[in-house]
């Protein structure tokens, strides 16, 4: 008789957020969101709480995730709203869906310097699924999430206690 064990649930997009909000630099690879569905879960979430949160695709461009058809006009090229996250002096998030590649120069300076901004207000970029070239690339500045859950750790018996080992 064999009794199966089943998978720890994912994350919510409440649980993401709160762990972008407390992640420790502004630049932030977050793996797996693609998976969940994250951004229909960011979309509502920030429709009930009043977040600012901004989602950039090449096509569309930035633009924030409550009003769905409301953009920033010409952002559809990176490093334009790059420099609108830059010159922004209030709270954002900014999630970034795929990213051109390879980055030019100076969208990866752009990058660099916001990861580094050191501004009296919150303000974090996240790119949604980035390749592992870009990982690597900025390796010194980027905080790496994961949105799938830590596998859950089985006891074991040690000298008459048990244990999560």
């Amino acid at each position: 008789m064999s009794t199966a064990i089943a998978p720890p649930p994912s994350q919510t997009g409440a649980e993401i957020l709160e762990r972008i909000l407390g992640a420790r630099g502004n630049l932030i690879a977050l793996e797996g969101g693609e998976d969940l569905g994250l951004i229909g879960q960011m979309r509502s979430l920030v429709r009930r709480s009043g977040q600012t949160v901004y989602l950039w695709t090449p096509e569309v461009g930035l633009g924030n995730l409550r009003e769905e058809h409301v953009g920033l006009p010409g952002s559809q090229r990176l490093n334009i709203a790059l420099r609108y996250m830059q010159q922004s002096n209030h709270f954002g998030i900014y999630l970034l869906q795929r990213l051109p590649l390879p980055l030019a120069m100076a969208d990866a300076t752009l990058l660099r310097q916001l990861a580094r901004a050191n501004t009296g207000h919150v303000r974090r970029v996240v790119l949604l699924d980035p390749p592992e070239a870009v990982i690597s690339s900025f390796n010194d500045v980027l905080v790496r999430l994961s949105c799938q859950p830590k596998p859950a750790q089985r006891p074991r018996l040690r000298d008459g206690r048990w244990l999560l080992a």
